[in-house]
């Protein structure tokens, strides 16, 4: 059985800081992105690094290049048995400019295979075999994929040419057979729905095993963070049920980032965040975990969890699958009906929220619904960061709908979302008021949805015990360059909004 990592870099640009070896700019270009996954393996100790060929120009020589550029740490530590490298595609079904990229990312695996024979001398390893869909909705999706890989990849290998010339005699035989395929879970149907999406998959294949990616930033962006802890809770329970009735070892991945919004990994709050997320394999370390944080205190983070094992998730009986679909139902609610008020001056103050990776500009449906909803915001990074520019934190948005829960299921989250209220007290840490007047004179958001951010905070504070600090130097800091970002904006300030913006990120080691 291979091992199976507990962590796994990724390129998520939610980084405050450049890394020292970023010159002369502020974005980690395509070309730094192989030197940044040497050095996650080498340097930081991550035992996985996801090569993500979503809204960007992939490199798809990347272990040609790992091989030829860093040869003696590869010698020593064999690509796709001691360390791995996994793919992450565009799924041709939600992005359609990048259907080709999906095509063209899954035909560079049999290379990377050709070029591992000819670095280690022998077949020795598989560099590449495991491939990231996401936007996951439908076990189709996972057998498509699957399918066309070994069909229109690899049998395309007995193609004749000519009568006596055939593809494989021309260029070689495709390898690997088959890859492994890793469904990215990333809305709220599909999250209560991943037992039958993976379940089907399963059955298709009868794989020996299979790991499964919860999402955390993009369900908290459209749901609240309330739901998006409880959906990732009910979807590792859903699993290892799944698991137990199909005897098939299942190990949960879950996409976490530094703010509590995102999943609150930290290298701060590891321990916490193992607790919270019972169950989970492996956690993603972020571009915020790796360079925002002492780098000493990153790697011992790093090496706490490599050496850790997961504890068993919580099962969840019938009845406490409906709480949950309850509160994350009442919550929705109330979140979006805020979030679409505030989506203005969300969108206004992204276009000045640093870039912090080579990407092509995208934004993202709220709600991601398909036929409806007339919402558009910034990817979760940039509206996370937005929203503390604006001294709203995200995670307080929303609380006052938990005024309608019974005494059963008030008691029933207390327990489950076990540190809510330390991730609430970081979050208020960077709580403004004064900017919701300033929102309110000076860019006409309309008074309604700033009274119910008001009765959010009261809520936090006398519901649910959490005070807003005042005298803490960092918050006070903070707050005032929230202030100056608004003031900034209204006086069309542009340089300054951004040093502030960038500012605030460093106070909160991470950009959103």
């Amino acid at each position: 059985m291979r091992v199976i990592p507990r962590t796994m870099a990724t390129q998520h640009p939610d980084n405050a800081r450049v890394p020292n070896w970023v010159r002369g700019t502020e974005i980690i270009a395509s070309d730094d992105e192989v030197y940044e996954a040497y050095i996650s393996y080498s340097d930081f100790g991550v035992e996985e690094v996801m090569w993500d060929a979503e809204g960007k120009d992939v490199d798809t020589h990347v272990v040609r290049k790992l091989f030829t550029d860093y040869p003696e740490h590869f010698r020593d530590n064999v690509l796709g048995k001691d360390q791995y490298l996994t793919y992450r595609v565009p799924n041709p079904s939600i992005e359609g400019a990048d259907r080709k990229v999906f095509a063209e990312t899954l035909e560079s695996i049999p290379i990377t295979y050709d070029v591992a024979e000819k670095f280690y001398g022998e077949s020795v390893t598989t560099p590449v075999f495991e491939v990231i869909l996401p936007f996951t909705t439908s076990s189709e999706e996972l057998i498509a994929l699957a399918n066309y890989y070994e069909k229109v990849v690899v049998n395309k290998e007995d193609t004749m040419l000519t009568e006596n010339i055939s593809v494989k005699a021309m260029i070689g035989e495709f390898r690997p057979k088959k890859i492994e395929i890793i469904p990215l879970i990333e809305d709220m149907d599909s999250m209560l729905n991943i037992k039958t999406i993976v379940g089907r998959y399963i059955s298709a294949f009868n794989v020996p095993y299979l790991r499964a990616f919860i999402a955390r930033s993009d369900p908290a962006m459209n749901y609240g963070m309330l739901p998006a802890v409880l959906l990732s809770k009910y979807a590792l329970s859903d699993l290892k049920e799944l698991s137990t009735e199909s005897n098939v070892e299942i190990y949960p991945i879950i996409g976490v980032g530094s703010l509590p919004f995102r999943g609150h990994f930290s290298p701060r709050n590891v321990k916490n965040s193992m607790e919270e997320y019972k169950g989970v394999w492996t956690f993603t370390v972020q571009s915020a975990f790796r360079y925002d944080y002492p780098k000493e205190e990153v790697k011992d983070a790093i090496r706490y969890l490599n050496m850790s094992k997961p504890v068993e998730p919580e099962q969840f009986s019938d009845h406490e699958r409906q709480l949950i679909r309850k509160i994350a139902t009442v919550y929705r609610e109330r979140y979006q009906m805020e979030i679409e008020g505030l989506a203005p001056i969300i969108n206004e103050v992204a276009d000045f929220v640093p870039r912090r990776r080579a990407r092509k500009l995208h934004i993202g449906l709220f709600g991601y619904s398909r036929s409806t909803g007339n919402v558009t915001l910034p990817r979760a990074i940039t509206f996370v960061a937005s929203l503390y520019t604006i001294g709203i934190p995200p995670e307080i948005i929303g609380l006052s709908s938990l005024g309608k829960l019974n005494e059963q299921e008030w008691n029933f989250l207390a327990e489950k979302y076990k540190y809510l209220k330390e991730d609430l007290r970081e979050a208020s840490k960077y709580l403004n008021m004064d900017s919701l007047e300033m929102l309110k004179s000076g860019f006409n958001l309309d008074e309604r949805i700033i009274e119910l951010v008001k009765q959010d905070v009261l809520f936090m504070e006398n519901q649910i015990d959490v005070k807003v600090p005042n005298h803490q130097y960092d918050t006070v800091k903070h707050r005032l360059f929230s202030s100056l970002a608004l003031t900034a904006l209204i006086e069309k300030k542009d340089s300054e909004v951004k040093m502030a913006i960038s500012e605030m990120a460093a106070i909160r080691n991470s950009l959103g």
